[in-house]
């Protein structure tokens, strides 16, 4: 008799710790290194509630929203704590490079996430008067070759800024280190034209 009552008791407390669910976000979308999550990213759903697991609860949303991703998230993933923080940090072997463009270097509907590369233009044709070789007339890109190729797009300036009216556009950029100072130098002159790469 006392083993039926044990037996039922282990029952009973297994159908109360199943029913113990909690609300906890799950990723919908890929959400890469250093970027934060969007509503469109994420979904709801309903798992069992495990005191060792640092479930994001859906309630806890607008919290980490405020936060950034340390890797890549993929779809269909879980969001757990130890994935944010409140500091992007920058995946080894990458820098972080900002640009500021005018209208006409860079694709219209650029936006975060997006793969780009990045090209060198001559913007200083008028100074070839003087000069008979190519390399005056033409930039630094006579060969075609881009700066740099499958460069991530980290951020992008709110288009409720000056943007709007002046075409102008301020972006960062995720690309491997050795490629930065190429990068930066030919941004201070005003020498970058952003594309998107074919697929993206």
């Amino acid at each position: 008799m006392l083993l039926i009552l044990v037996g039922a008791l282990g029952a009973t407390m297994l159908v109360l710790q199943a029913g113990d669910r909690i609300e906890v976000v799950k990723v919908t979308q890929e959400v890469q290194a250093g970027e934060s999550l969007k509503d469109s990213d994420v979904t709801s759903v309903m798992v069992a509630k495990d005191e060792s697991i640092h479930y994001v609860e859906w309630s806890q949303l607008k919290t980490i929203q405020t936060y950034k991703a340390k890797s890549t998230i993929y779809p269909g993933t879980l969001a757990v704590g130890e994935m944010f923080a409140k500091k992007a940090s920058l995946p080894a072997g990458k820098a972080s490079v900002g640009l500021a463009l005018k209208e006409g270097q860079y694709p219209s509907d650029i936006k975060a996430g997006d793969v780009v590369s990045a090209y060198r233009v001559g913007t200083s044709g008028a100074g070839s008067n003087n000069s008979g070789d190519s390399t005056g007339s033409g930039g630094t890109s006579s060969s075609g070759g881009a700066l740099v190729e499958n460069a991530r797009v980290n951020a992008v300036e709110d288009e409720s800024d000056a943007t709007v009216s002046t075409g102008n556009l301020s972006l960062t950029l995720l690309v491997d280190q050795a490629d930065a100072a190429a990068l930066a130098s030919a941004a201070a002159a005003n020498e970058v034209a952003i594309v998107h790469v074919p697929g993206n």
